[in-house]
């Protein structure tokens, strides 16, 4: 049913239950996963050698070693799985790389580390919900 499964992430619970459920369908589906982090370059801009820079390196880092942690956890249970590290708007970029990778799911969090209403879809899930051509199953 699923061949690739694409988990953007940002590290909050509820991403990190996505990536379990991702993994749990790509066991059941012998699927393979790619995770993605997605640099916010729309609240900071493009920096040119500026403390910006500074910021969105520490970000790109940090995003980096979450999903090389991902990448372990998948390799541990026997499971493909690639990640890349991008930059822009996160819901753009998701369906950007769903389409690249030939997603034929994407699995998000329900709600990512800066909701801000508790109860509700996050902002990121609800705009990839709107706009994704594949199916979406939030977590």
């Amino acid at each position: 049913m699923y061949e690739t499964i694409l988990v953007p992430t940002d590290g909050s619970d509820s991403a990190n239950r996505a990536v379990e459920h991702a993994f749990e369908l790509a066991n059941r589906y012998d699927a393979s996963v790619h995770a993605m982090y997605c640099v916010e370059t729309h609240r900071y801009g493009e920096p040119a050698l500026s403390s910006t820079e500074l910021v969105l390196d520490r970000l790109e880092d940090s995003g980096a070693e979450m999903l090389q942690e991902i990448h372990e956890r998948a390799d541990e249970r026997g499971i493909k799985c690639t990640w890349d590290v991008c930059h822009g708007r996160p819901w753009e970029e998701a369906r950007e790389k769903a389409a690249e990778y030939n997603a034929d799911l994407i699995v998000i969090g329900f709600q990512g580390q800066s909701h801000s209403r508790p109860g509700k879809v996050g902002s990121v899930a609800e705009r990839i919900l709107r706009t994704a051509d594949q199916p979406v199953l939030t977590v």
